[in-house]
């Protein structure tokens, strides 16, 4: 039987550096970091692939006031917008990765599958507001902007504006995902959990309700990667390797480590809370629920024996 990798992709894998986003620019990186993945597919992986929505989805944002502001349009809530870059950033690395197949000689099918996934609305997130979405605003538009929506406006902390925060609950359950697994166990390529999943709750009825809420895509991801039984879980980032020590002269870069050491390093702050923070800790409740081996690594270290940094249960 093959094995089954879940490969989360980081923003870095359509947008890059000072890029401003343009459709070749995401459709060239898209190429390029599916290509990164020939190496699992020829040894044999069934292959799930979710990604983040960052740039993009505040860029939908941005339309959907502009549309308001300018045409009177009725704006369309959170949840929307996130099935809105599922689909389009889930169009784009389904057709490159059609083409990288074509052009090696590989034949799968590759199927994206917009994604819900169930929170709890008692997630003590929704108290505390702190996941920045959209645009930045002076705080006149932001006073503004959260009396007439009851939003909630943060400064950011390096003084480049106000933005809209919003809930960034913990992910119980990606809705769908026995199916998602039967498709990849049958060969298909999935690409799924797209931005961390669209947030849902169940109401008193047990009907699905939508909630105003980001959901963290390396969590969810990895949340996925339990349930399924995957044997790799993967996050691409922008970075070789997780380090410790990182940007001082005692930067060391860490290759294969415990899950209880990563634990380690993350509760002794290590890691950015806004950057390799939150990978870690996905990487290490997939280990410790069960998960046989995490991988934190560039896209083009892939293909590289020994590549980024291993989480895994005992060394």
């Amino acid at each position: 039987m093959k094995k089954l990798a879940v490969v989360a992709f980081g923003g870095n894998a359509l947008l890059r550096g000072n890029e401003i986003g343009t459709v070749d620019q995401q459709e060239k990186n898209a190429y390029d970091t599916c290509k990164n993945l020939l190496s699992l597919i020829k040894e044999g992986h069934n292959l799930i692939i979710s990604h983040g929505n960052g740039p993009q989805v505040g860029n939908i944002l941005l339309r959907n006031e502009a549309g308001h502001t300018v045409y009177k349009l009725p704006k369309m809530p959170l949840d929307v917008c996130v099935a809105d870059s599922q689909g389009s950033i889930g169009y784009m690395i389904e057709r490159q990765m059609r083409n990288v197949l074509n052009d090696n000689g590989i034949k799968r099918n590759v199927i994206t599958v917009v994604t819900q996934v169930l929170v709890d609305i008692k997630d003590p997130a929704f108290e505390n507001p702190t996941k920045p979405v959209g645009p930045y605003y002076l705080k006149e538009e932001a006073d503004l902007l959260a009396k007439s929506n009851d939003w909630t406006f943060k400064e950011d902390a390096r003084k480049r504006g106000w933005r809209r925060v919003v809930a960034s609950p913990q992910p119980l359950e990606v809705i769908n995902d026995d199916i998602i697994k039967d498709l990849a166990e049958k060969g298909n390529i999935v690409i799924t959990v797209g931005g961390g999943g669209i947030p849902v709750y169940r109401h008193e009825n047990n009907h699905l309700e939508a909630i105003e809420a980001v959901i963290d895509k390396d969590l969810a991801s990895s949340v996925l990667a339990n349930k399924i039984g995957a044997d790799l879980f993967c996050i691409l980032t922008d970075v070789p390797k997780a380090y410790i020590n990182f940007n001082t002269p005692q930067q060391k870069a860490l290759d294969k480590i415990t899950a209880e050491e990563a634990k380690g390093y993350y509760e002794s702050g290590e890691f950015g809370a806004g950057s390799m923070g939150p990978k870690v800790m996905a990487c290490v409740k997939y280990v410790e629920n069960g998960g046989t081996e995490a991988l934190i690594t560039e896209a083009s270290q892939m293909q590289v024996e020994d590549g980024g940094t291993r989480i895994v249960r005992n060394k």
